[in-house]
């Protein structure tokens, strides 16, 4: 986790995706591999955050599916 990055609980999916998006433009502009190695660390803790989000919102779905329908397919 970038040390400067703060809390990502008060932003939203499409604000973490747009700082991705705008980070990883940044990181293709620039030369200075210090910054690179930088916004580098920074995109893996935003990338993380979104993942993390993503794989709680599968789980969820998949709690909360209608499980009724597996009962109709029968692989024998």
């Amino acid at each position: 986790m970038h040390p400067l990055a703060g809390d990502f609980s008060g932003m939203k999916d499409s604000e973490l995706e747009s700082k991705i998006s705008d980070l990883t433009n940044k990181y293709f502009m620039t030369a200075n591999t210090g910054v690179k190695a930088q916004i580098a660390t920074l995109l893996d803790s935003y990338k993380e955050e979104l993942s993390k989000r993503q794989k709680a919102a599968w789980e969820k779905m998949m709690a909360n599916r209608d499980k009724s329908l597996d009962k109709l397919v029968k692989v024998s």
